[in-house]
């Protein structure tokens, strides 16, 4: 049964969390993901929402690696995996070279090594054990004093067939956005479980972001997407994805039409390997109500 979880990616600030928290509570959904954007502290929205919403799983996606040392970023995945009872997923991975240099003033120098480097610090801490990683990318020594009773679950941004491979050793699955059924089955799933079950690790998970919307009008939900973010598919790492999809632009992702169109499309993503699949709710509020009645429907009809 592939779980379905909802995502935030508006930044919205606490009250607004702990009220999407409750819906999706309510609602019978298995999950919430927030992601980091310039805006609120993800961790700490996490952090808010576990203590004011037990009972639902809290993740990231994605924490960008490169600000945060792993010492700093394991100290803070414990902290919040402390109040987080039903669980919590630390989403990380590398971000993107125009913003990590551009905004940032951090050299983008590989991307693949650096997240190699920086699990092999990373997970170590997360389960109580000392470091002393000397890399090319990522220096780090030492432990943290803090109990460690369960490690979160980590999940990388993994992509490219390099980045797949590495999430399939090190980490415990991937999280993507922007791809489509076809790539999920025939590139995502097969590389990261072929490299973790070369490393002897358990089946990964395989998270997929996916913009969702029931709606009469699904040419204007697209429209409203690209305008806000088609320079997405600039990005050198969702241009490949679009690319093996066979899309153009970011937009065609999307999961928009009648009840039917929608359940149909988040049902292929589970015959494909998905485990899991976060919804991203679009469209005006009307839109975005039903649409969750509509997902919620599906999550328990299993």
């Amino acid at each position: 049964m592939m779980k379905i979880g909802l995502y935030l990616g508006d930044g919205s600030g606490p009250s607004t969390v702990v009220n999407e928290l409750l819906t999706a509570a309510g609602a019978g959904l298995d999950s919430v993901f927030l992601s980091q954007l310039p805006s609120w502290d993800a961790l700490t929205l996490v952090a808010i929402g576990a203590a004011a919403v037990p009972g639902i799983e809290l993740g990231t996606a994605v924490v960008p690696t490169y600000p945060r040392h792993p010492l700093t970023l394991a100290a803070q995945a414990l902290t919040v995996q402390a109040v987080a009872t039903a669980g919590f997923t630390l989403g990380i991975g590398p971000s993107h070279q125009q913003y990590i240099e551009g905004s940032l003033g951090y050299r983008y120098d590989h991307p693949a090594r650096h997240i190699r480097e920086y699990l092999t610090v990373l997970r170590p801490l997360l389960h109580g054990e000392a470091v002393d990683v000397h890399g090319e990318t990522v220096t780090a020594v030492g432990r943290l004093d803090l109990p460690v009773a369960v490690a979160p679950s980590v999940l990388v941004s993994a992509l490219g067939p390099v980045m797949l491979r590495t999430a399939g050793e090190l980490a415990d699955g991937t999280v993507t956005v922007w791809t489509g059924p076809r790539t999920v089955g025939d590139h995502i799933v097969p590389t990261i479980t072929r490299a973790a079950a070369g490393a002897g690790r358990p089946a990964p998970r395989v998270v997929i972001g996916v913009g969702v919307c029931v709606t009469t009008d699904p040419d204007r939900v697209r429209a409203e997407v690209a305008a806000q973010l088609g320079f997405a598919a600039d990005f050198p790492a969702y241009r490949a994805v679009l690319d093996r999809e066979g899309w153009s632009e970011v937009h065609e992702t999307v999961v928009a039409g009648t009840e039917e169109v929608v359940e149909r499309a988040l049902r292929r993503y589970a015959d494909v390997g998905a485990t899991e699949v976060l919804v991203n709710l679009l469209g005006d509020p009307r839109e975005r109500a039903r649409t969750l009645e509509v997902v919620a429907a599906l999550r328990s009809a299993g």
